[in-house]
């Protein structure tokens, strides 16, 4: 395998790529980066050395977050758009990724009941799996007291 650090840099958006929205906890965490995919989106992260833990390796956190988002926009998307909590969310790291990879996710909902959602998703590094992740997510109602929530929903 070719270290990442003797690989040209990648630019999401010159691929593709569309940032996604800014601001609160998915701005610290990012910047991530979705693209239509088929029926579906599939989302990015371009990883930088903040995202490493001490031994120079992607933080497991941050691929938790990455798959909690992934699954939460998929279920969000099939769910009509309908404000959607996790539940429950299992997480499985397969291989490391490193600073300057850029990490792929892809989310399938596997069934959906009248408020719950079961899903399931792989994040990637080219060929390489990182990660798998499955869930159980929520649908919310919109409440007049809650209304609808604004901007990014992850």
């Amino acid at each position: 395998m070719t270290p990442p650090d003797a690989l040209p840099p990648f630019d999401p958006a010159a691929h593709g790529w569309e940032r996604r929205g800014t601001g609160g906890f998915s701005e610290l965490t990012g910047p991530f980066w979705a693209k239509r995919e088929g029926e579906g989106r599939v989302f990015g992260l371009l990883t930088e050395a903040h995202h490493a833990n001490g031994h120079g390796i992607i933080h497991g956190g941050l691929l938790v977050t990455m798959a909690d988002n992934a699954l939460g926009l998929t279920v969000f998307e099939a769910g009509g758009r309908v404000p959607c909590v996790t539940v429950q969310l299992n997480t499985h790291f397969i291989s490391a990724a490193y600073p300057g990879e850029f990490i792929e996710a892809r989310a399938e909902v596997l069934r959906r009941a009248r408020s719950m959602v079961f899903i399931r998703g792989v994040l990637t590094v080219g060929d390489r799996t990182v990660a798998a992740a499955d869930g159980v997510w929520k649908l919310l109602s919109a409440s007049p007291a809650r209304g609808v929530p604004k901007g990014d929903p992850a």
